[in-house]
């Protein structure tokens, strides 16, 4: 597996990363034994780029991880996200105030059962404290040792400004697919400008871009797809269009197209990172080989094309969770 820089701190981690989500979280139903040998394996595929959060369970991956990182620490790169604020009726609110980082880093550490955390995110922007509060307090954790590196999430570019200038960031993590351009227009010139590395989550469009899924309706009752608006049956028929395209150029070249929208991915930019999330080997095994997935320039045109040609229906979230992603200029 090849390695890739993120940021200018001096991050490095394999070319393809791996969205530990929905080991726990969010897609139905949780199988541990299959989570663990999913991790297992990637060890073995030299995918060594961990992505977790307090949020995922909330807290039962970051102990999923722990379970799977012991005896082995020094080979694996760990990020995991705060940024919440879990309160007793089950709900949740963003907190990125200075004395809830504290809380939320020593649980993470106690959950992952380790000293320091490689890579440790803001989960959402808090619209409540100034970014350049709860950078600072971020920072003050990597001279404490608790933290190497520093990422965002879904944060655009004038608050990752603002937070760069306080501390320097080395990634900020947001969705990023065939189906989900929107960091082109002025995210990804901000990051290369200021020397943030991209890490790209969801970049198979949560499965949709696998061609696999045929129906919504066969979705668990629990998978929070059902309530996203490209899932709903009207968007969901209608954004086939791109499916189809893409399988198609997947079977002219010989791959899946899973392996299509990871490479192509990796092709945007030598400092973007993927991490698709599974919990089965052989879904692993297939993103893995998506590292040695070359494009020619005619095939990135026809790509581009397709990408450029088919619209894309309804918006990535709900228009409450569309509040917490941050797009300012």
């Amino acid at each position: 597996m090849q390695k890739r820089k993120l940021g200018s701190e001096g991050l490095s981690v394999s070319a393809i990363g791996l969205g530990c989500m929905g080991m726990s979280y969010a897609y139905g139903k949780a199988d541990e034994s299959s989570a663990l040998k999913t991790l297992d394996r990637s060890l073995e595929l030299g995918i060594n780029f961990w992505d977790s959060a307090e949020l995922y369970g909330p807290f039962t991956n970051e102990e999923l991880l722990g379970k799977a990182l012991k005896g082995r620490r020094d080979k694996v790169i760990v990020a995991t996200k705060f940024g919440w604020e879990f309160k007793e009726d089950g709900t949740r609110d963003v907190n990125s105030k200075p004395a809830h980082i504290r809380k939320s880093v020593e649980g993470s550490l106690k959950r992952l059962k380790t000293d320091y955390i490689d890579l440790y995110y803001q989960h959402r922007l808090d619209p409540r404290t100034p970014i350049e509060d709860t950078v600072g307090e971020m920072g003050r954790l990597v001279k404490e040792g608790k933290v190497r590196y520093l990422g965002l999430s879904e944060v655009g570019p004038a608050n990752l400004r603002r937070a760069h200038q306080t501390h320097p960031i080395s990634v900020l993590q947001s969705e990023y697919s065939l189906w989900e351009t929107n960091l082109e227009e002025s995210v990804i010139p901000t990051l290369k400008e200021l020397g943030i590395g991209l890490v790209a989550y969801s970049p198979v469009g949560r499965g949709f871009l696998t061609g696999q899924i045929q129906r919504v309706e066969d979705f668990a009752e629990d998978d929070f797809r059902k309530r996203l608006p490209r899932f709903q049956p009207d968007n969901f028929a209608k954004n086939l269009a791109l499916v189809d395209a893409v399988k198609k150029v997947a079977s002219e070249k010989g791959v899946t197209p899973s392996q299509i929208a990871l490479a192509w991915i990796l092709s945007r930019w030598a400092n973007v990172v993927p991490i698709p999330g599974t919990t089965r080997v052989v879904h692993l095994e297939e993103n893995a080989r998506a590292a040695s997935v070359d494009f020619s320039d005619a095939e990135m045109k026809r790509i581009e094309q397709v990408v450029s040609s088919i619209p894309i229906a309804g918006p990535r979230y709900s228009a409450e969770q569309e509040k917490l992603v941050d797009r300012k200029e």
